[in-house]
């Protein structure tokens, strides 16, 4: 539209929508009413458009979330990956500095599903010291 030459219709309006005109073009930020004229029909057109392509439009959307939420997945995969390496860490040091039978430590893996079953996951250092040592 840049480079094409603008040309010259007849344009019947009624007097109120002249009126309207008028007083809005400027407000527009348009140097003409012609200009405001113009945007109007674009604008109006892109919205017919847009009636036809309805269906096209959540597609389009869909696209965009799921492209959004695959980064996010790769984000979290990649946080917990690091999470479990320092988990396994920790496990390791603990083992090794511990001499923990296999009854002890099975019946300490059922206390912990069902503590972290009962608190949701909000498991906190200072309760299992204060389970060790018999204030619990």
């Amino acid at each position: 539209m840049g480079k094409e030459k603008k040309i010259r219709i007849p344009l019947w309006i009624y007097p109120s929508t002249e009126e309207k005109l008028q007083k809005n073009y400027e407000a527009d930020n348009c140097k003409s009413p012609s200009e405001f004229i113009e945007k109007a029909i674009l604008f109006y057109c892109g919205y017919l458009s847009s009636e036809e392509y309805k269906q096209y439009l959540p597609n389009v959307v869909v696209s965009t979330m799921q492209g959004s939420l695959d980064a996010f997945e790769d984000r979290m995969a990649t946080l917990l990956f690091k999470i479990a390496v320092e988990l396994c860490m920790l496990l390791h040091v603990t083992a090794a500095t511990n001499e923990i039978d296999t009854d002890t430590l099975s019946r300490l893996r059922g206390l912990c599903v069902e503590e972290v079953k009962r608190l949701r996951g909000a498991v906190r250092l200072e309760d299992a010291v204060k389970f060790q040592n018999g204030d619990e």
